[in-house]
């Protein structure tokens, strides 16, 4: 079925670009830009804000839309992802890095594995590397979390790559279906879903993909990887010992405190439904994910810097340190909105309303499809959500709020697909475990590619219940 290109469908204030070009011509500039920024990335090594900000501009001279409106209309893509997602993004970087810098981290990791015996110690790796994965990065969480697999391997004796293949799928897998990551913060953004719903279905898709890509696929992985030597020159994060750290059941409340909020505000849309109603106007203000992860983050300055004994010029230094590191990824986010507004200003989105309702092929298995190959081609999960979050963004203007969900997750699933060779977290997942580079194909290559086909193996059937 057509949808045609709404005016809900661009960003406030962004001239809509003239469309007039043929599919034919539409789907060559989609091919070339994204041609482009593919070899821009992994040929010329060029960072993905240039490469992205180029490739909309051959995107619309291909096209043939004017270079006035071009700008127009990539600057306002940019400015209001980056108004609606960086927030967010800096936001849970100062949780992240609190969470890290106190010791909270450790707390929670200590007091589970205290309660787990051996036989249990993959499933207790994959919680933990779960509940740290809401508020972390996958790189911050990859660097916190390595040295703790490390510390339980030695203590325990245990198969290295047998307990952290379960921590890197419960970091993967909350990455790439669980706001406020990047990646699905964006895609909720782009196809105007509602937050909550998809932080509640991504958390319900992410637990039986954790389970499946973590612990059962870690037995397996396990035996192709073979015994692997722990790193001598690693020294466990814990081994340094706080005189103060945070009590564990304030670091989960800290962490779980924007979760709850979020689909509190989900569950009252349902309960509630009525926009004047007083409760459901308190629900919509303090589920709201600014305001959420706003209270998380002030709520945190007290129950982990406060408790691990920091002074406030301390806990200023710790939230600001925190913003550094992620400029990169609000650039890049930022150019990818820019990208997608320009996608759908050209009518790219339209055409390929036309072309999914002439071929009958699932909203959900189409928006999979192009984040994979975009995946394979780049490397990189954000730039995949992006880019296909902005070619099928059209289609989610007839669904329902699940469904619009649900699409979200399809692509974030497929932006896991697969990670090889010109995917960082590839090198940095081999270099951490010292691994060969066969040997990290067979575990967290192959893990990568379980989370993605498992998760849309049940958002698909999960579509036609919801």
């Amino acid at each position: 079925m057509e949808t045609p290109v709404t005016p809900t469908l661009l960003a406030a204030g962004a001239p809509a670009l003239p469309h007039t070009a043929s599919n034919g011509q539409l789907l060559l500039a989609v091919l070339l830009s994204i041609g482009a920024i593919v070899l821009l990335i992994t040929r010329f090594k060029l960072h993905p804000f240039l490469a992205l900000t180029l490739g909309s501009g051959l995107l619309a001279a291909v096209a043939g839309a004017p270079f006035d409106k071009l700008l127009a209309s990539f600057s306002t893509g940019f400015g209001s992802t980056v108004a609606s997602v960086g927030l967010l993004i800096g936001l849970g970087a100062m949780l992240g890095k609190l969470l890290a810098d106190s010791g909270g981290a450790n707390t929670i990791a200590d007091t589970v594995l205290a309660r787990t015996g051996p036989k249990l110690l993959p499933w207790a790796m994959a919680l933990i590397a779960a509940v740290l994965g809401l508020p972390l990065f996958f790189e911050v969480g990859v660097v916190l979390l390595v040295p703790i697999v490390l510390l339980v391997a030695r203590r325990g004796n245990a198969p290295l790559i047998g307990i952290g293949i379960p921590a890197l799928a419960g970091l993967s897998v909350l990455h790439g279906l669980v706001p406020p990551h990047p990646g699905p913060l964006v895609a909720v953004d782009a196809l105007h879903a509602d937050l909550g719903v998809t932080l509640a279905l991504g958390l319900l898709i992410a637990v039986p993909t954790l389970i499946v890509a973590g612990p059962l696929f870690g037995r397996l992985a396990q035996r192709w990887v073979g015994p692997l030597e722990l790193p001598a020159d690693t020294t466990p994060v814990d081994t340094v010992k706080r005189e103060r750290t945070p009590r564990f059941g304030a670091v989960l409340a800290t962490i779980l405190l924007p979760v709850v909020l979020m689909l509190g505000k989900a569950l009252a849309d349902v309960v509630i439904d009525d926009p004047k109603a007083t409760g459901q106007r308190i629900f919509d203000f303090i589920g709201s994910p600014l305001i959420a992860l706003l209270a998380a983050t002030l709520l945190a300055m007290l129950t982990l810097g406060r408790a691990a004994g920091f002074d406030k010029g301390k806990i200023s230094d710790t939230v600001g340190s925190a913003l550094g590191p992620i400029a990169g990824i609000v650039f890049i986010v930022g150019a990818g909105g820019g990208f997608k507004q320009t996608l759908i200003d050209v009518g790219v989105g339209q055409a390929v309303s036309e072309w999914s309702g002439k071929w009958h092929v699932s909203a959900l298995l189409l928006g999979w499809l192009i984040a994979v190959l975009i995946r394979l081609a780049t490397g990189s999960a954000t730039v995949a959500t992006i880019t296909a979050a902005g070619i099928v963004g059209p289609l989610a203007a007839g669904m329902s709020t699940s469904h619009a969900a649900l699409l979200v997750l399809a692509i974030g699933a497929g932006s896991l697909f697969l990670s090889h060779v010109n995917d960082a977290g590839f090198w940095l997942v081999k270099e951490y475990f010292g691994m060969s580079v066969g040997q990290t194909l067979k575990s967290w290559s192959v893990m990568e590619t379980i989370i993605s086909v498992v998760a849309i193996a049940l958002i698909l059937p999960l579509s036609l219940i919801i």
